[in-house]
């Protein structure tokens, strides 16, 4: 009997190695963002192949950095010096990247690639690592430090995703501008149900203060009160650009608007004492609830469907 022929490997259907190390970054970010945030894992999930990785490699970044200030690095025995300095470095090692198309940190690799298509830059990056440099800072904020640190948190995060939805399409100026205004309007109000979750947390083993005027170990009803009718205009304010997405990112950034929604209602219920001593979270049945919503397209974000932008629809090009 004739031995079995060995098929040769057609080298032609091989991965480049750059092509090879960048999935592997790749899928590197979104192992990163579903361990840390289970919330946006589910909502990335609604998302179409390709944005869905894009996305993931820019939270992946983001996390990374928010770990670096918020416990992970002063456990390792880092001093508020060193942390600095670890930011520093990984600024520059993103800007480097970007500018390169490589970075040996699998994360920064990945979220790079991202970055250079979509057009993501200097601008939005320096106000981010500002704001985790200000994380550092003992010092409470005023009202006009907090705008900076919650534009540079979280506001800036909702226009890099922006750029990754629109990357290719052509958008009016106009209409542009009206999309960003409500990924900022959506990313505040993000930002302040976390401050608002973690407000024992960062009070007690952070020594963080947010919201001027508030003590984040004695909060009163008025202040949580004040404070969520702050979050809900913020939320309220991203419906109308939220409409106007296009493809599966609407419905992606939906169930996000729904699920932080529901924190903000669950907060809402919630003690003011008993608030500082209890991070609130949405149980796994009512997340899925709230996916089944997005994806059957029911909800606030798909109500008056008519209103469309000229970014409705994936394939037209800019």
């Amino acid at each position: 009997m004739a031995a079995p022929r060995l098929r040769e490997t057609d080298e032609s259907t091989q991965p480049s190695p750059l092509a090879r190390y960048t999935a592997a970054a790749t899928a590197g970010a979104a192992v990163v963002i579903r361990h840390y945030s289970t919330s946006f894992g589910l909502a990335c999930r609604l998302l179409g192949p390709g944005k869905r990785e894009e996305i993931e490699n820019v939270y992946a970044l983001v996390r990374i950095a928010d770990e670096a200030v918020d416990g992970a690095a002063a456990e390792a025995g880092l001093s508020t010096e060193a942390i600095l300095d670890q930011l520093d470095r990984l600024q520059e090692e993103v800007s480097s990247a970007i500018a390169l198309g490589y970075s040996t940190n699998p994360v920064v690799h990945a979220f790079a690639g991202t970055a250079r298509r979509a057009g993501i830059g200097a601008e939005l990056i320096e106000p981010f690592f500002a704001s985790m440099r200000r994380d550092c800072d003992p010092h409470g904020h005023s009202d006009a430090s907090l705008g900076a640190y919650i534009y540079g948190s979280a506001e800036v995060v909702g226009l890099m995703c922006l750029r990754v939805f629109l990357a290719g399409l052509s958008v009016l100026p106009a209409e542009r501008a009206r999309l960003e205004h409500s990924a900022r309007r959506l990313g505040a109000a993000f930002q302040k149900v976390n401050f608002l979750r973690d407000l024992g947390q960062d009070g007690q083993e952070l020594g963080r203060s947010y919201f001027p005027g508030v003590d984040p170990l004695h909060l009163s009803e008025e202040q949580k009160a004040a404070l969520l009718l702050d979050l809900r205009a913020d939320l309220d304010a991203a419906l109308e650009g939220l409409r106007r997405l296009p493809g599966t990112a609407r419905r992606a950034v939906a169930l996000a608007h729904s699920l932080f929604s529901e924190l903000a209602d669950r907060i809402a219920a919630c003690p003011a004492e008993v608030l500082v001593t209890t991070r609130i979270r949405v149980p796994t049945h009512v997340k899925l609830r709230l996916a089944a919503a997005a994806m059957a397209g029911t909800g606030p974000a798909f109500a008056r469907d008519g209103a469309r932008s000229p970014a409705q629809g994936e394939g037209r090009a800019a």
